[in-house]
Formats: C-alpha cells, structure tokens, sequence
C-alpha cells in the first residue's frame, strides 16, 4: 500500500496520495480478484498519479522522456490482458454490492509535456481504409495548455481519463480495460473532466477503483483509436451512495445529466442511453415515460462517446435547466 494521508479540519475530507509506483498499477485488467493498493473512507479524496502507454504503443524516442516510474514498470511488466495500464484499486470503506460509489473529479492535471497518437491496422473506426500502423508525438505546453500537432496547429488539452472503473461482479473473472462495461473502465467521455462526478455500480465490497487512460485531449468517437495519450494526476472524492441503485454508469456535470449505453451495436448504445435518462427523468420528477422521452427529443444531446473499442458508446446529455427550470438547476446533483 502506498499512501500518504493527512486528517483535515472537521468537515474536511482526508486526502491521501496514490503514486504510479509498479505496485500500485494493473496492466491491462479489472478483477475482483485484485487486491486493494489503498483503502480510504467514504467522503475521502485521493490524488492519483497514471502513466500511459506500453512499449509498443510509445513513438520514436519516448524512451528518453518517461516518468521514472513508468519506465521500471514497463522494464519488469507484462499485461495481464491487452489494455491499459490503470493505477489501483483503491477500496472504499462500507462500499458493497447494489450500492453506487461517486466519485467526484475534483482536479486534473498533466503530468508531463508530451502525448502520443496511434493508429493500427484492423482497429479504428475505419480500419479498412487505414491498414497501418502509426504513431505520432504530440508536444504538449502545460502553462497555456495546447497541444501542438505535428503538422503545426494548435488544439487546447482538455484533460480527462478515458479509463475510469470498478471491480466487476466476481463471476466475469478478469476482463481486459479495452472494452467499456457496465462496470465503468474505458468510458472514454471528454465531459467527464475537473468538476464532474461520475456514479459506478458497485459488484465487489470495497467497488475498488482503478484509473488510467490519461487524455490530453480527444473528439467525441476516438476515431483513428486513441486520443493524446499522456500521464495524467488526478485527484477524486469517494462517496458511497446507498441511496442509489444504477446498473449502469451515470454522469453529471454543473450545467448536465449524463447517462451512458454500451453496447457493440452503435444503435443499440443509444437506445441503452436513451432509456437511462427517460429513467432518470422519472426518478426526478413527476413526469410519465412518455413526457420524458418527449423531453429528450427537445432537450438533450445524444453524443458518440467512443467507435473503437469493441462496445461502442453513446452518452446523453440533458441540460438540468431544462428538467428543473433555470433558477432552480444550479447545485442539484443526483
């Protein structure tokens, strides 16, 4: 266990520091077979440090530029399964099975000033017109926060993780971080950066928490099959919610609702996130099914969240103005 912890003030949350050392990542797997790295209460924040990118996924001359503990762990790792490397799992007191956990994104932050791109043959939203393998080195400035593409336009980094999960049930046994579940992982949802809070389905005692996939930036879809891959810190606010009872991921910023389908059908992802907010809808109002699906026709977003990961997804946002009225939206949370 690697942590590093401080009691606040009363009323203050205990913050803890969860580093990228070796023993503290997981190469490319959820699994409620994991042992917790750190165990923390409910109403804790916990800073976490990721790396990203294995030997076969960095550009030319990466080598020189990497996080001493990214470059010992991927010196004496193999992945469990092919997927990322996610640092965790972190335990949540009184967490159990049928509970939610939120987990507030507080801050994040890059943590070094370089990304990478890749494309390969057979993966990708167009594989069949893009039978390569590439990658690319994007120079990122974290005092004005862009990013500098090789060809010399210049994007904002919009920090988020792409992987962002817990345990899965027991009986899934291990299962690789590539493919999105109701369990969270590879959500790939730019929306959820500083300020969102993310609710998780929990399977195990503990939900245990594991993070990676660290974006410098990326467009909605993950096109080509990554984003501006790069270390990330962040730091999260655990809640166990028993109050809540999601199957599925559910998101929310300050001005948004979020729900989240997963599905290897495209359509089928959207349905799945279409009935997850007529659901949420009529959990928070008085509204019938039909004035809820009407609503999300009028109100809200239907958004490709990622096209490359085997489960595609799809999230909607709908604006908390538009279910509350302006002046009553802000401050409420699910």
């Amino acid at each position: 266990m690697d942590e590093n912890s401080c009691a606040g003030e009363s009323n203050v949350a205990t913050e803890h520091l969860l580093t990228s050392k070796p023993e503290n990542l997981r190469w490319g797997a959820f699994s409620s077979e994991f042992e917790p790295v750190l165990e923390v209460e409910s109403g804790d924040r916990v800073t976490i440090e990721t790396i990203s990118g294995g030997p076969d996924q960095l550009p030319d001359g990466a080598s020189e530029n990497l996080l001493p503990d990214h470059e010992a762990f991927i010196a004496s790792n193999k992945p469990i399964l092919p997927g990322h490397i996610m640092t965790g799992p972190v335990a949540v007191k009184g967490a159990e099975p049928g509970d939610v956990l939120e987990v507030r994104i507080i801050d994040v932050k890059l943590r070094q000033d370089w990304a990478w791109n890749m494309m390969m043959p057979l993966k990708g939203a167009l594989p069949e017109d893009f039978p390569v393998r590439r990658v690319i080195n994007i120079p990122l400035d974290r005092d004005s926060m862009v990013a500098t593409l090789p060809w010399g336009v210049e994007l904002p980094c919009n920090p988020f993780f792409g992987v962002m999960g817990v345990s899965p049930p027991p009986e899934w046994g291990p299962i690789t971080s590539i493919v999105p579940q109701p369990h969270g992982g590879n959500l790939d949802i730019k929306e959820l950066g500083p300020g969102s809070t993310l609710y998780l389905p929990v399977f195990v005692p503990g939900a245990n928490f594991q993070t990676g996939d660290g974006h410098a930036l990326q467009g909605d879809g993950e096109s080509c099959l990554s984003a501006a891959e790069t270390a990330l810190i962040g730091t999260f606010e655990f809640h166990v919610r028993k109050d809540l009872s999601h199957t599925m991921p559910r998101a929310e910023t300050d001005t948004h609702y979020i729900t989240i389908g997963i599905d290897q059908d495209l359509d089928d992802a959207a349905k799945q996130g279409l009935r997850e907010m007529i659901k949420l809808i009529c959990e928070r109002t008085n509204l019938s099914r039909e004035d809820a699906y009407s609503l999300c026709s009028l109100a809200a977003d239907v958004r490709v969240s990622q096209l490359v990961n085997i489960n595609k997804g799809c999230h909607v946002m709908l604006p908390k103005a538009a279910l509350h009225g302006a002046s009553d939206a802000v401050g409420k949370r699910l």
